[in-house]
């Protein structure tokens, strides 16, 4: 089995001995940003696409994978290593999956019942919307705040230990990390990392990183772990 760390899934996984391969995939609108694979009549599959510019199918590859024979795999990926076979810099998954099908073995795509992507900051905070109204709804989310002062909270929302919320208005659909500390803040739909500071800004769409610092401008920020910005 093999599974992309960015990407959160719900399956109910059955594979038979008789499988050489499976490949899961998710049907979605827009497959231009995602590697697809196209079918045969027989509902094979024939060949694999990373990020199509022009229509060939709407079957995205969400990075869930079996393979039958781990070892032949792996010889394949070493062909494309030992013949630089790169494409937008990049030693890519279905130039290997291509060869195998090619020598014959077979592919069937497998099925999820849900699929949240975390590639970039836009689907990454969408997925964290969808699962704070999972545990929400499951009764798993849990308020460990230390101290929320004149503040309201608005859930669904994940608050980490010792974090510290002043003056502020927090959620709905934020998740807030071990340790820091919020300060006259409206924030919604926002990620924030551990031990970081805001204050005296409004944000929305954000996703901020750990030990970092910023206060300023209302905006959709993206901000990486350790950074500082005072605007």
């Amino acid at each position: 089995m093999v599974a992309f760390a960015d990407t959160l899934f719900k399956a109910d996984f059955k594979i038979s001995k008789t499988d050489e391969g499976i490949l899961w995939v998710k049907q979605i609108e827009d497959p231009s940003a995602f590697g697809v694979v196209k079918l045969n009549e027989q509902g094979q599959i024939t060949d694999f696409v990373e990020k199509p510019q022009t229509f060939v199918s709407d079957l995205a590859m969400i990075g869930i994978y079996y393979f039958k024979d781990g070892a032949r795999l792996k010889q394949e990926l070493q062909y494309l290593i030992d013949h630089n076979v790169v494409k937008g810099g990049e030693y890519q998954l279905p130039d290997a999956l291509r060869r195998l099908t090619e020598a014959g073995v077979a592919f069937k795509p497998g099925t999820v019942d849900e699929w949240l992507d975390c590639g970039n900051k836009e689907v990454t905070v969408e997925t964290n919307q969808r699962v704070l109204e999972h545990d929400l709804a499951a009764g798993r989310l849990q308020n460990h705040a230390t101290e929320i002062i004149d503040s309201i909270v608005i859930q669904p929302c994940y608050i980490g230990p010792n974090v510290r919320i002043e003056r502020s208005i927090v959620g709905p659909h934020v998740s807030l990390g071990d340790g820091t500390v919020l300060s006259d803040v409206h924030i919604k739909n926002a990620i924030v990392g551990q031990k970081t500071n805001l204050s005296q800004v409004q944000l929305s769409g954000a996703m901020i990183g750990s030990s970092a610092t910023y206060s300023g401008r209302s905006k959709d920020l993206s901000l990486g772990d350790f950074s500082s910005v005072h605007e």
